[in-house]
Order: C-alpha cells, then structure tokens, then sequence
C-alpha cells in the first residue's frame, strides 16, 4: 500500500533537516512511527538482560522490536549483561548461580543462538571483545563474596578465544573498574574507575598492552567506543546520553567535542547502557523510572528495574528515539549483534 503523498513529503523534510542540522532537537512521539519505519531496514540485531518470572534471561531481538527470542531459558540461573562478539557470531555474558553465600557471578559465551553455553571464567564480571574478536577481556571479582556491586572488581585479565589461554594485564594494580570497552583499533581500553589507582571518579584509557592509564577528562561513566573507533557514548549524568570525538589511535587517546542525543526526565526517569551498531548510525539504550530497589540502583547489574525498557536512538539528533520494548521487565544492557549479508 502506497503511502500517502503528505507523510512521503514529511519524510524528506525530516530526513533534510537531520542532514543539514546536527544535533536537532525533536519530540519522540512525533517521530516514532518514521523512526520506527526505518527501524524496520536495519539488519542488525539486539540482545538484552530481561526479567521473566523467575529468573533474568537473555533475550534477542530486530532492530525495531519485533520477533523476540529467549536465548537462554533457565529458571535458576540469572543471565546478564550481554556484548556481542564484533563479526555477530557469539555472546559474552555472565551468569548469577546458586543461593546465599555459594552464590557466583561467572563469564560465560555462547553461539548468538544460546547454544553451545561455555564458561570462561568463575568468580569474574563484566566481559568485553577486543575489537578483532580474537580476545575476550573480563574483571575478577574483588573478593570471593557475591555482591551486586558494580566496582567491586580487581584485576583486568584477557582469555585467548583460540588457546583458551588466560593473562592477566600489565598494570596488576587495576581495581575498581565498571562498564569496560575495547576501543578500535586495539590500543586502548576505555573505562570507568571508581576508587582505584588514585581516581575517585573518572573515565579513563587504559593501554592494552602496557602500563599506562589516562584520564579522558569527561565527566559520567559507561563509555562505549564506537565500532570505527571515531567516537565515544557515556552517560555524562544519570538523565543524558552523550556522544563526542574520539581518537584512539594516536600515541595518547583524546575525546573532543560532545552533545547531547538523549535526555531523561530529571530526576524521575534515567536513561543508560548506550551501545553503537556497525555503521553507527543509531544507539541503543535503557531507559525507566530511578526509583531504588533495596538500596541498589536500577541500572546496576543485576538490580531489578521496573519500568524499564530498551530504545533506540538517532544518534543525528537529539531526543529522536522510541523505545522497542513495552512490557517494562526490568530490561537492560542492550547489545547490538551484528548481521553480515552474504558475501561479506
């Protein structure tokens, strides 16, 4: 069905003004179902943590939403924090087992389509891919205690995915780090630092083959380095996503620039967990009420988040998004999974 003459001519000023005014400021009601439109075109894919009943499951979904798969289905093992292998063909995760004081937070991967489930690493968190995929880096737990607290790490350590062999990181001081990326191409791992090596509070590049660790000088937490290694997403604050510059291929990794593409309803609604797709062009978020649950915040790994939902972003303008889901169960740390057309 054709669709109507006004909506196609709405389509092409919308699509001028984002190409002639970066960083325009638009309402999301009024451009979801053109957002949602292009939505539909795009192959990638995202997977997501989500509540279900009993238990925290991963779970896969297109681009605009539709045609959700539960990839892990298991009602006594809690599924988190999901990053896709950068060619799209596997899933890091961990894996909350057992009660009480045997309660474990382990690395795991698995194929994209939850089969063949592999542990890496026990008593560890917050798995990462180098950017050629050949390595998966994680963070030990600081202790042998359970706890849902997102810097209780010490140790950055790198699992060869061909050897299986394992190494720890040079600078054997590291502690303390939350919400890791590897920035292409390979020199750099970005961080947040909380209370360790000196820095109260910082995002900061740590040298992946070396010793070293600088400040980027940007306030928040959370980055994530695109795909191209060209720019950088963090969450300045809990109620904005922001994106800026990045070079981290130079002899020191530098951020410039930066805007504004999402911004929550302060101090109600917080908006976190962005992640880029290959080409860049969209984000993927969360997004949901700030309310607390026994102490621990909503975004957190592992804290329950009602209300909450994954969206996608313009990453063009600031404030063009929609969210994907709408059941609100707790749904959290979107990844983009790569999907490669033939031939490639």
């Amino acid at each position: 069905m054709n669709r109507p003459r006004r909506a196609v001519e709405a389509s092409f000023l919308l699509a001028l003004l984002l190409a002639t005014s970066p960083g325009l400021v638009l309402d999301c009601g009024a451009c979801a179902d053109e957002l949602l439109d292009e939505l539909k075109q795009v192959p990638h894919k995202i997977v997501y943590e989500t509540y279900r009943d009993t238990s925290w499951e991963l779970f896969l979904v297109h681009a605009d939403g539709s045609h959700p798969v539960n990839l892990t289905r298991t009602d006594d093992v809690d599924e988190l924090y999901p990053h896709a292998s950068p060619e799209g063909s596997r899933i890091c995760f961990v894996a909350d087992e057992g009660e009480g004081a045997g309660r474990v937070r382990s690395v795991y991967t698995m194929n994209v389509d939850g089969t063949g489930r592999t542990l890496i690493a026990r008593n560890a968190r917050q798995p990462f891919w180098s950017p050629d995929g050949t390595t998966l880096a994680y963070l030990k737990a600081a202790s042998e205690d359970f706890t849902y607290s997102s810097i209780a790490t010490r140790g950055l350590f790198f699992y060869d995915v061909a050897t299986g062999r394992h190494q720890q990181h040079a600078n054997r001081a590291i502690s303390h780090l939350f919400g890791v990326c590897w920035a292409p191409p390979g020199k750099w791992i970005v961080s947040t630092i909380h209370g360790g090596l000196g820095y109260r509070h910082a995002i900061v590049a740590i040298e992946a083959d070396g010793p070293r660790v600088i400040d980027l000088g940007i306030p928040g937490c959370r980055p994530e380095a695109s795909p191209d290694g060209r720019r950088i997403a963090w969450t300045p604050s809990d109620w904005a996503l922001r994106v800026a510059d990045l070079d981290a291929a130079g002899p020191e990794p530098k951020v410039t620039g930066g805007r504004d593409v999402v911004t929550g309803r302060k101090p109600v609604e917080k908006v976190y967990h962005i992640d880029w797709p290959p080409d860049g062009k969209y984000v993927a978020f969360a997004r949901g009420p700030a309310t607390k649950r026994m102490g621990q915040a909503p975004e957190g790994v592992g804290t329950r988040a009602r209300g909450w939902n994954i969206c996608v972003a313009d990453v063009t303008a600031t404030n063009r998004w929609m969210a994907i889901t709408s059941d609100g169960r707790c749904n959290k740390e979107p990844d983009w999974v790569p999907v490669r057309k033939e031939g490639e």
